[in-house]
């Protein structure tokens, strides 16, 4: 038989950057950087948590020829492809704080909702994800 990992990917214009960002700031781990000749294999994930990675995945070949590839950094860039992870946190409020004290972008703050507490950032390349402080279910 065989296992699966769940990798969510997002499209980013610049992998050391990314991998700036990603690791510098938000504190994930790099779990795999592979140099394949054809492309770099870059994925982090939240740390200890070996089951779910994020593909830093620069748009260009071998998935992209060059003019599809120019058409998805441009809709990075706007922001338009709109939501791409998500995260939880036992403290949404002081996860928002430390990040925004290193410079992560914060498209809204957070805010109380019927699920819990979330706030909304975007990457440096124009990439959309959410934090969540999910409500504790009550007896």
């Amino acid at each position: 038989m065989f296992n699966t990992t769940r990798i969510s990917q997002i499209f980013v214009l610049d992998q050391d950057e990314a991998l700036d960002f990603y690791v510098g700031k938000l504190g994930l781990e790099v779990s795999a950087d592979i140099d394949l000749g054809f492309m770099r294999w870059l994925t982090v994930r939240v740390p200890g948590d070996g089951d779910r990675e994020i593909l830093l995945e620069k748009p260009g070949p071998p998935s992209h020829d060059e003019a599809t590839a120019a058409q998805i950094r441009e809709l990075v860039t706007k922001g338009a492809l709109g939501f791409t992870v998500g995260f939880t946190t036992d403290d949404c409020q002081k996860t928002y704080e430390t990040l925004r004290a290193k410079g992560v972008e914060f498209t809204d703050e957070p805010t109380d909702r019927d699920y819990g507490i979330d706030c909304g950032a975007r990457d440096p390349f124009g990439n959309h994800f959410r934090f969540v402080q999910h409500k504790t279910p009550t007896s």
